[in-house]
């Protein structure tokens, strides 16, 4: 099984945003060595506790201090910005860091309205251009306009000698066929959909059309994923970030995500349980047996090549550790 990391390099209570970033690094570096395939970094805005607004240049950060994992953004957010300056940039990383660059393309806003109105004055319009901008970008990244269109005497230079392998990051039906169209790697975002992910995969598998010869469908989950010694332990680590979540909702949570011992001491009412529970559906909390066999199974019901981790606790090492034994059950024991 090909597994990955998604990192929305966290911000903790007892640390800085430097501090987060450089956490951010060591886990890079630690997937690396134990054999995770990817790791991508998350674009959010104005979003208390994460430091991931600017994924561009973590991934410069990260392409330095490493040497053969491949990088990646999880998403940038077309819609805020024009497929040639994301081009040129995801372009000059992989001219950097050859053969290890991949830009994934999502559409959501990545944070509040204002955030929003801050980075676009057409963020809507854009939604809808969604489409096209996809093509053109490609079309940028593959350097091969048509020779009657207006960008066809232009690259988004610098040219590398292998491409920024594009992906459509989406949880609906609607990007799971733009994705097909456009012969493009697809990542369902399981974490964060209630919709039916094995039908919508289904789907784009059979509409998938190439964009370049030998290219074939690839399909990728992201899921979250909490591992620890115990199942008691793994449950303990989680309630920090559910809190953390409960927090954000009411306003709160601007100090980052709270400590296992603050979180125990968080007092939620009736409707906040429901809330909590609700969220633990979609999480994989575990023991490192009990992990795998939830991943094997995931992999077996929505037909994915790869499948990423997104995990969040207070404590880094946590994290950290969380990777390690899951890789130890499906990536060096395998």
């Amino acid at each position: 099984m090909k597994l990955s990391i998604l990192d929305q390099s966290p911000i903790s209570s007892n640390q800085t945003a430097q501090e987060a970033l450089k956490d951010s690094l060591k886990l890079a570096q630690v997937g690396e060595a134990i054999g995770y395939t990817r790791y991508w970094v998350t674009e959010h805005h104005d979003l208390p506790g994460l430091a991931s607004s600017v994924p561009e240049v973590i991934l410069s950060y990260i392409g330095v201090n490493t040497s053969t994992i491949r990088i990646g953004s999880g998403a940038v957010l077309l819609p805020h910005y024009k497929p040639f300056k994301v081009a040129e940039i995801y372009n000059t990383l992989a001219t950097l860091f050859p053969n290890r660059i991949d830009v994934g393309i999502g559409r959501a806003p990545g944070g509040s309205a204002e955030a929003t109105n801050a980075l676009s004055d057409n963020y809507l319009q854009n939604v809808y251009k969604m489409p096209s901008l996809v093509k053109d970008l490609l079309h940028f990244l593959d350097d091969d306009f048509p020779a009657d269109h207006e960008y066809s005497k232009i690259s988004a230079s610098p040219i590398p000698l292998v491409a920024p392998v594009p992906w459509l990051l989406g949880t609906s039906k609607k990007s799971a066929l733009l994705a097909a169209e456009n012969g493009m790697a697809y990542t369902f975002g399981q974490f964060m959909s209630d919709n039916d992910g094995p039908s919508i995969i289904q789907e784009y598998l059979e509409a998938f059309t190439p964009r370049k010869q030998g290219q074939t469908a690839q399909v990728m989950i992201t899921v979250s994923v909490i591992c620890a010694e115990t199942t008691e332990k793994a449950n303990e680590l989680l309630l920090s970030s559910l809190i953390w979540e409960l927090q954000k909702a009411k306003g709160e949570g601007h100090k980052g995500i709270p400590s296992i011992e603050e979180a125990q001491q968080y007092e939620w009412d009736d409707r906040e349980k429901v809330t909590l529970d609700n969220m633990k559906k979609n999480i994989i909390i575990g023991n490192p047996q009990e992990v795998k066999e939830k991943l094997i199974d995931l992999q077996a019901t929505y037909k994915a090549d790869e499948i990423m981790l997104s995990t969040i606790t207070y404590s880094a090492e946590a994290r950290r550790n969380s990777y390690r034994l899951i890789a130890n059950e499906l990536l060096i024991n395998d």
